[in-house]
């Protein structure tokens, strides 16, 4: 089939890409001017040009576009954060609406952070709180949430009546990939830095590589599933217990922990934001087990000690 991807020329867009070459698929990536895994096409994000010649007779968009929010949480960088989901959506579904031949299926980005701050629950898609109202968390946590919310609102307002949409409600993707946030993280346990984040109690969400393309596949494959999806691994657990089970695979005895005070200033210095360390963010994947997904890695311990042995051989690609 044919598969068009704007924004797939980052991490996440790769290990598709890959995933459905290797499988003989026709893949388009849309970008504003990085280079990717498969025939890249250009585009501003925010209005049509010829770009969207290529979704006219497409089987499938996935678009993965957004500013990065690993950054500093300024004014500035938030409105790029919103400016960059809400105009890069709108103009896809109007990519769409405008096809003589829509897709059949429209996989849009979204965040596993759009559910609140939390350790005594985890978040499905059914009965998960929304955040933005969380007592003793930093205020300026809710403009994630602002971010998130507006970019599932541009994709639900789009008028495509023939193209069935899904809101990928997504955790940390792990790969082997360089720069990745396994990277990030393995290369900060590898210099002794891999201990707690403040109390580490606050829960971290994630999947394995490999089934976020086997959900993804799924989700491009199944008519019945509309509506958020959550793409997280089953059992989220605390960031300490995750940095201690990352330390384990990577032979690293010491783990250095982290105060709040001190995330902050490595925060201002590395030009991140603490929200993406401290927010507990603890989702589970709900309507996918209910489709009967079958998790390759559910589990922390089994995940990491792949990708650890990946990443050590150079990462390589992921099975379709």
């Amino acid at each position: 089939m044919k598969v068009v991807i704007p924004g797939g020329t980052g991490q996440v867009g790769a290990l598709l890409a890959r995933a459905f070459l290797a499988r003989g698929d026709d893949v388009v990536l849309i970008s504003r001017g990085g280079r990717g895994e498969a025939r890249t096409v250009s585009w501003d994000g925010r209005t049509l040009g010829d770009w969207a010649k290529e979704v006219d007779g497409a089987d499938a968009v996935i678009n993965l576009a957004g500013r990065s929010v690993n950054c500093r949480y300024t004014e500035e960088n938030l409105r790029q954060m919103m400016d960059s989901r809400v105009d890069s959506t709108r103009v896809v579904g109007q990519a769409i609406q405008r096809a003589s031949k829509p897709p059949r299926v429209w996989l849009q980005m979204s965040t596993a952070t759009l559910y609140a701050h939390r350790l005594d629950a985890p978040n499905d898609e059914a009965t998960g709180i929304i955040g933005g109202n969380e007592p003793g968390v930093p205020a300026y946590w809710k403009r994630s949430i602002d971010i998130a919310q507006a970019w599932e609102r541009t994709l639900a307002e789009a008028d495509t009546p023939h193209t069935r949409k899904v809101a990928l409600r997504t955790a940390m993707v792990m790969s082997p990939d360089k720069e990745g946030i396994f990277d990030v993280l393995l290369g900060l346990t590898r210099r002794g830095l891999g201990g707690p984040a403040g109390s580490g109690q606050q829960y971290v969400s994630w999947i394995h590589g490999q089934d976020f393309v086997r959900a993804v596949q799924l989700l491009l494959e199944r008519d019945d599933l509309a509506g958020p999806v959550n793409l997280a691994a089953p059992n989220p657990l605390p960031q300490k217990e995750l940095m201690a089970k990352l330390r384990e695979a990577a032979h690293v005895s010491v783990g250095l922990p982290a105060a709040k005070w001190m995330l902050e200033v490595g925060a201002f210095f590395m030009r991140t934001d603490t929200e993406l360390l401290l927010k507990s963010r603890r989702v589970v994947p709900g309507r996918l087990l209910d489709a009967g997904f079958t998790f390759e890695y559910p589990d922390w311990g089994t995940a990491v000690k792949n990708l650890v042995e990946r990443w050590r051989a150079g990462g390589g690609p992921v099975r379709s």
